[in-house]
């Protein structure tokens, strides 16, 4: 659903649509809902380039909690192989993205996803 006469949540823009983003699939495939009650009490709408770095936040937080199980010794995605290097991929590319744009993401820090690099690519990838 596109709202046209608020504003955006993360930077104040007005005049163009903006977007909530309440239900899709997370980097790793799995599904989400964020219209359940206990989780949306405050709905957040968002103009095109804010949407796309809520994705990338999305990504990034999916990718960091699943280095956080494997490190823990848990069952994590980022114990296959492909997904290890698909996740080590996504982040390089959300550098790229981050570096190009000329205002900062209001959803994440360079600095933070190149830490999270770092300490993935800390670990031996699985095969």
């Amino acid at each position: 659903m596109d709202v046209w006469n608020e504003s955006c949540a993360a930077c104040g823009a007005t005049g163009s649509p903006l977007t909530k983003l309440s239900l899709g699939k997370d980097f790793f495939g799995r599904s989400y809902d964020r219209l359940s009650p206990l989780s949306d009490q405050n709905q957040k709408w968002y103009c095109a380039p804010c949407s796309m770095h809520k994705n990338l936040q999305r990504d990034v937080r999916d990718i960091r909690a699943e280095f956080d199980k494997l490190r823990a010794g848990h069952g994590s995605e980022l114990s296959r192989g492909d997904e290890f290097r698909r996740a080590s991929l996504r982040l390089q590319e959300i550098m790229t993205v981050l570096s190009a744009t000329h205002q900062p993401s209001p959803f994440l820090s360079g600095h933070d996803v190149t830490l999270l690099m770092e300490r993935l690519n800390t670990l031996t990838m699985p095969v």
